[in-house]
């Protein structure tokens, strides 16, 4: 049984990637646990006035977060009756991506889901700032990203961006063959490279990466390394009419330089489609 995280803010995009969640794994039995975080932010020194100001606000707070999970629990299990999965709502005062981090563990959860952005952010802005931080400071789940009111469509063509700079992991390969496999999906290899030439540790990481998915149709398809690679992915995925976007999260890789806020805005990556991200096996 997949078990999937699925946090939320409430808005109109929050419930579009819960939706697409329990659309993706149709097929399958699904534990899903619909996430709320809130902040109570009082002073650090407080009378015992202020304090009891902050308890009212945290009750106050609390109160409403709890009553808009279990109105988009109602609404998600109405969406979803035709389908298999179950439901479980937590909300808690914390920071989101400590919570996050917290609940993978005591959950066991097998992918995080969420949206690209929330209600605050703005629009000309890919990933928003919850996101990019739950990207950087997650390391131990895959995380998949829903672009802003995404419609589900089955992903029967995934792309798998690369550097092939190393051999990969079996449990980074997981997460992609597992949908792959649901949905009989070919897979895009787009190395992005700098020489022309591969050199023996790319041609060892490749011979390993086919070895992975020697059971599905692929292709490799070659992307040179320059400042508009950003753009240039955004291209492959409109040419080769790709639906998910795959990558593995290196700590000084490619994908560390696509989340810095300064790129996001100056180049725009902004896929229009899901992309799946998986922190790598150390």
């Amino acid at each position: 049984m997949q078990r999937i995280l699925v946090p939320t803010d409430f808005s109109n995009n929050a419930y579009a990637a819960l939706l697409y969640a329990t659309r993706l794994f149709q097929d399958q039995k699904c534990k899903i646990y619909i996430l709320n975080t809130f902040e109570v932010n009082t002073p650090v020194l407080t009378s015992r006035i202020n304090t009891e100001k902050g308890n009212i606000l945290y009750h106050k707070l609390s109160n409403a977060s709890k009553e808009k999970l279990e109105e988009t629990l109602h609404r998600i299990i109405r969406d979803t009756e035709h389908l298999h999965h179950s439901f479980e709502t937590i909300s808690v005062s914390k920071e989101l991506t400590e919570t996050i981090n917290k609940t993978v563990i005591q959950k066991n959860i097998d992918l995080i889901v969420m949206g690209t952005k929330g209600a605050t952010s703005a629009k000309e802005i890919f990933m928003g700032s919850n996101t990019i931080k739950v990207i950087r400071k997650n390391s131990n789940c895959p995380i998949l990203i829903v672009p802003d009111e995404f419609e589900f469509y089955s992903p029967k063509q995934i792309a798998f961006a690369t550097g092939l700079k190393r051999s990969y992991h079996e449990h980074e390969i997981k997460p992609m063959i597992t949908i792959a496999k649901v949905f009989k999906s070919k897979i895009r290899i787009l190395h992005i490279h700098k020489e022309e030439e591969l050199d023996q540790q790319q041609k060892r990481s490749l011979k390993v990466l086919k070895q992975h998915v020697k059971n599905f149709e692929i292709s490799i398809h070659y992307l040179h390394k320059d400042t508009k690679k950003a753009s240039h992915i955004q291209e492959f995925i409109q040419q080769k009419i790709i639906d998910m976007l795959f990558m593995i999260r290196y700590r000084h890789g490619l994908l560390e330089e696509l989340t810095k806020v300064a790129v996001i805005k100056q180049i725009g990556f902004a896929p229009t489609i899901p992309f799946l991200v998986v922190p790598e096996v150390h």
